[in-house]
């Protein structure tokens, strides 16, 4: 599958200041694919290591961290040159190894000519155990994600529908093809971007099919809980977890510990949600109680909703079937606006964006929020279908005098009174 990832590791090898590069995220999003497809496409050779399943790597960092004995050693174990510059070295797993993680730094101090690549998928994790010595300054970091829906077109060869989509976009004319458009949005809300479970789509076009390869990662992120933290801890974590779509199936999203577990305290959870977000598995969505810059200034910590960073997991957590949601049935209505909202937050963090929600004394409240690189600050509404009156979004855009606001819905593209019209297919390309 073609990743757009590519493009910023491309950007990363030609960087002037370039460090060794850590690769963050959830567990089979298509990391080592990535990393790989790129190493043999842009490099003369491509070395790979991995820290879990070859045990014996380890030794190679237990007598010292010098940069040139762990290269000698590292093509030895290879049998392959290591090429400063035309060599790219991927150590995927890194985090089963802390002395491999630390000798980043040693690398970037004294042989940057190496070219680095660490992956792992309990990665996030790891580095904030207490005994990791990690690079901090030494290294740079990129984040990995589920594919977007751009991607997921990609993969099913509809290239050129993007195309039409993103003139659309950009120039806010209705699309033509906008029905068409639709019917992928509603199957990729089945799917999610999930690479083995769009590759599932691909191969059966079975909706079964798609669901069993969801529980199969499901249950992978489980066993990996169990692996990564104690019992007591994992307990808790699998709670906090599974109270997710419960928590966005309310009218009200915001993330309650109580539905978690009757009598649940906040102390008792704030772990277990570190957890889940430093794996990846999950999206963090403060409140700010003002729309001014920088928001971050605003952040609640207390108050805020969590999301899968998978909508195809979340989905199949509903167990809803997939023609309720192909059709538009409105049996779905009760459920359709969560998944939307997850959809939404997904593809808003997969393109870089930090973000926020605000509401005001329980009167007026707006899906998201977040400042653009020039400090903009844009409130976006989401609707999951065609009907979009909100006064939310008019009572935001005056009080802090933004100069547009984006409504996502099932609407077609559009511009009207400083509101951007979004369709639900368009989200990757803001």
């Amino acid at each position: 599958m073609e990743r757009k990832i590519k493009n910023k590791l491309i950007d990363w090898k030609q960087s002037d200041d370039r460090k060794p590069l850590i690769l963050q995220g959830a567990r089979q999003v298509g990391k080592t694919y990535s990393v790989l497809s790129f190493g043999k496409e842009c490099y003369k050779s491509c070395v790979y290591f991995n820290f879990e399943s070859n045990s014996e790597l380890a030794k190679i960092f237990e007598r010292d961290l010098e940069p040139e004995r762990i290269i000698m050693e590292l093509s030895a174990k290879s049998g392959q040159n290591i090429l400063k510059h035309d060599t790219l070295i991927f150590f995927d797993e890194i985090q089963a190894c802390e002395r491999a993680l630390s000798s980043l730094k040693y690398f970037n101090e004294n042989a940057n000519d190496y070219h680095i690549i660490a992956a792992g998928s309990l990665l996030g994790v790891a580095v904030n155990r207490n005994n990791y010595s990690f690079p901090v300054g030494k290294v740079d970091f990129m984040n990995m994600y589920p594919l977007d829906f751009e991607e997921f077109l990609m993969a099913l060869g509809q290239e050129k529908l993007m195309e039409a989509i993103k003139e659309c976009y950009h120039t806010s004319t209705p699309f033509s093809l906008h029905d068409t458009a639709m019917m992928y949005y509603r199957t990729y809300l089945l799917t999610g971007g999930m690479p083995s479970v769009v590759m599932k789509y691909i191969e059966k076009k079975d909706f079964d099919f798609v669901k069993a390869e969801q529980k199969n990662l499901n249950d992978a992120y489980i066993a990996d809980m169990a692996k990564y933290a104690t019992p007591h801890e994992t307990t808790k974590i699998m709670a906090a977890f599974e109270s997710i779509p419960a928590q966005l199936a309310k009218e009200n999203k915001k993330f309650q510990y109580k539905v978690i577990k009757s009598g649940a305290k906040a102390n008792q959870y704030e772990t277990p949600l570190d957890w889940l977000k430093s794996s990846g598995m999950i999206i963090k969505c403060n409140k700010v109680t003002e729309g001014n810059l920088p928001l971050a200034a605003y952040k609640e910590p207390s108050s805020f909703k969590i999301y899968l960073s998978d909508v195809g997991l979340l989905t199949s957590k509903f167990d809803i079937p997939a023609n309720i949601i192909l059709s538009g049935n409105a049996n779905f209505d009760r459920f359709k606006g969560a998944l939307t909202e997850n959809y939404a937050a997904q593809a808003l963090v997969t393109n870089g964006h930090t973000i926020y929600y605000w509401e005001s004394n329980g009167k007026a409240e707006l899906d998201f929020v977040m400042q653009d690189e020039q400090g903009n600050i844009i409130p976006i509404e989401v609707k999951s279908g065609e009907h979009t009156k909100s006064k939310s979004l008019g009572v935001f855009t005056s009080r802090y005098q933004c100069d547009y606001a984006i409504r996502i819905s099932g609407k077609n593209f559009g511009f009207e009174n400083y509101i951007k019209s979004v369709p639900l297919y368009a989200v990757c390309l803001i």
